[in-house]
């Protein structure tokens, strides 16, 4: 299966996901979350000030979505989210906005706002104006996202890449990247020379089974090496054949762990609107993976604290 036809969305995963905002059964420690497999918590502690630095909020009741081939996640806004959280342990987030809202970036704002020691990441088109940019600084918005891996849905093109990062320099913004390993070859001139910090997510998506073996892991090292790029510890189900405990994912997270461990944030990539199903993960496995990708408490915690105040200006205390 090729590289995207492995992310390609699948329809009936919204439909088979949990509904409704789950409370805490009667178990103690048993956190029913919609979205989520399972209801433990997971056998890792989370820090204190642990980001999630990768997740999305869908809230059509309050800001409708436009048509899409895309099906939305249901049950995904602010309430749904805390309860992962809780179940979690995370306290910090980083709401990043889904390809199903285009570049309307109100449910992200007003998600950060709702959830408090939050941080965000927008869509926008290259001819956003200096004001927009501004209120989306001050509502917390920290960087824009190119999301190019699926072209039939992909609400960006290649071509705004520079103009954008020209616009965004001045705020200290990043732009985020959700391609393709095939996708960042061909454009590793343009990212060579982008004046801005670049993020990638889901570990940088290499085709398998050449994972960290591909050019393009060998090109994010090479940025990386020059304090240009970052990476998101997320997206274990796209960059696995097999399933759980997805250990081509694993071989992946350790190599960049191995190599840079100051460059790597962790996401939960919930409500899990690309996994391939046809049910949702289980989350406190997929933070139980940080144990696997990175055994050494000390570079946790950097992944999960340290990294996510020098990337998105979280508070140190």
């Amino acid at each position: 299966m090729s590289g995207i036809g492995r992310r390609t969305f699948v329809q009936a995963a919204a439909a088979l996901s949990m509904t409704g905002v789950m409370q805490t059964s009667g178990a103690k420690g048993q956190i029913a979350v919609s979205n989520s497999t399972g209801t433990e918590s997971p056998k890792l502690k989370a820090p204190a000030n642990a980001a999630d630095c990768h997740m999305h909020i869908y809230n059509p009741a309050q800001f409708a979505m436009p048509p899409s081939p895309r099906m939305a996640p249901t049950n995904a806004a602010v309430d749904q989210y805390k309860l992962l959280q809780k179940r979690n342990g995370t306290t910090r987030v980083v709401v990043v906005t889904p390809r199903n809202y285009f570049t309307d970036n109100r449910a992200t704002v007003d998600a950060i706002a709702k959830l408090g020691n939050a941080r965000g990441v927008a869509v926008l088109h290259d001819d956003v104006t200096e004001a927009e940019l501004k209120r989306l600084n001050d509502a917390g918005i920290r960087g824009t996202r190119f999301s190019l891996g699926d072209p039939a849905t992909s609400v960006v093109k290649p071509e705004m890449i520079e103009p954008l990062a020209k616009k965004i320099a001045p705020l200290g913004w990043h732009i985020q990247f959700n391609m393709q390993g095939e996708q960042i070859v061909e454009l590793a001139a343009v990212l060579r020379r982008l004046p801005v910090p670049m993020v990638f997510d889901h570990l940088g998506n290499p085709p398998l089974p050449a994972g960290a073996s591909h050019a393009s892991h060998a090109i994010i090292r090479e940025l990386i090496d020059k304090n240009r790029a970052w990476v998101k510890l997320s997206g274990a189900y796209l960059n696995s054949k097999v399933g759980p405990p997805y250990p081509e994912a694993t071989a992946i997270a350790q190599a960049f762990v191995k190599a840079a461990p100051e460059r790597l944030v962790w996401g939960s990539d919930w409500p899990h609107p690309t996994s391939p199903g046809p049910t949702k993960p289980n989350d406190a496995a997929l933070f139980d993976l940080l144990s696997e990708w990175a055994p050494n408490e000390q570079t946790r915690h950097r992944i999960l604290v340290e990294n996510p105040i020098a990337l998105y200006g979280f508070p140190r205390a």
